[in-house]
């Protein structure tokens, strides 16, 4: 969340955000940055999900607040919620609809924000690759759905999100039946089961297996139509090693592999199986 004070700033062009095309906005946020004060709020995925989108919003709008240090005497909120609520500024706020559009302090504050998050969505893109993130930023588009139905939600997604709920559920109950499928795989191929999915606080596995005395550590890909090994790139492969080497030190080391497991269609078979190292 954006706030700005322009002061005596003359800024041409200034709108709502939406109302602009991205190479406009990201040749406004730069000039807004230099000629007012900005500040910008940000609350992760996973605390909005712990505390709800209202009071992430208030916490994200107050955060960009404690930003400002030059003098003001009013805050106009775009909307009809009053985001600084229960704090000393709560006295200085209007709430105003189609704010972003009227007031242009409001409009820069929209178009910091807007760059901002779409930057992000960039550096999501590279984290996350798959999703689509630098074309649609995040917006519920067909290719997001698409990736969300073939990849499911990624650490970044709201998960208390009712359209991206669905697809949680969806995608643990796949997990569950393609870990389910792999152990019995593992089974017939003489390996004894020691674990599904262990976790801490910093990394999970979700196979751990023994077979003639070495230790295997799998992860389980299910991919519809297959593919599903092609998720494991180097970075994959440094979290699983590093997931193992903290299993093996909390339950006392000797030798291990890495493995992946592809399931793939309907009747969740394995496809592929492949040891790492």
């Amino acid at each position: 969340m954006g706030a700005c004070v322009l002061g005596d700033a003359q800024i041409e062009g200034l709108t709502d955000s939406k109302k602009l095309t991205p190479k406009k906005r990201e040749a406004l946020a730069p000039v807004i940055r230099e000629k007012a004060a900005v500040g910008l709020g940000w609350v992760s995925a996973e605390e909005l999900d712990r505390i709800g989108l209202s009071k992430a919003l208030c916490k994200a709008a107050r955060a960009a607040a404690k930003q400002i240090k030059v003098p003001f005497h009013e805050i106009v909120i775009d909307g009809t919620m009053n985001f600084l609520r229960d704090t000393p500024l709560a006295g200085h706020v209007q709430v105003l609809k189609k704010a972003d559009l009227l007031v242009p302090e409001v409009s820069a504050a929209s178009i910091v924000a807007k760059v901002a998050r779409d930057e992000y969505m960039y550096k999501l893109a590279e984290k996350y690759p798959g999703y689509g993130f630098e074309k649609h930023v995040g917006y519920g588009t067909a290719a997001h759905k698409a990736a969300l139905e073939k990849l499911g939600p990624c650490p970044e997604h709201r998960k208390s999100f009712k359209p991206i709920a669905a697809y949680v559920g969806s995608t643990r109950e796949k997990g569950d039946r393609g870990e389910s499928a792999v152990c019995d795989y593992l089974r017939e191929s003489g390996h004894e089961i020691v674990a599904r999915n262990w976790k801490n606080k910093y990394c999970e596995i979700d196979v751990i297996s023994r077979f003639n005395g070495v230790l295997c550590f799998t992860e389980v890909k299910y991919r519809r139509a297959g593919g599903g090994l092609d998720a494991i790139d180097k970075k994959k492969l440094e979290k699983m090693r590093f997931a193992a080497e903290m299993y093996l030190a909390k339950n006392g080391g000797g030798a291990a592999i890495l493995a992946a497991a592809e399931v793939s269609g309907d009747n969740y078979q394995v496809t592929d199986f492949l040891v790492l190292q």
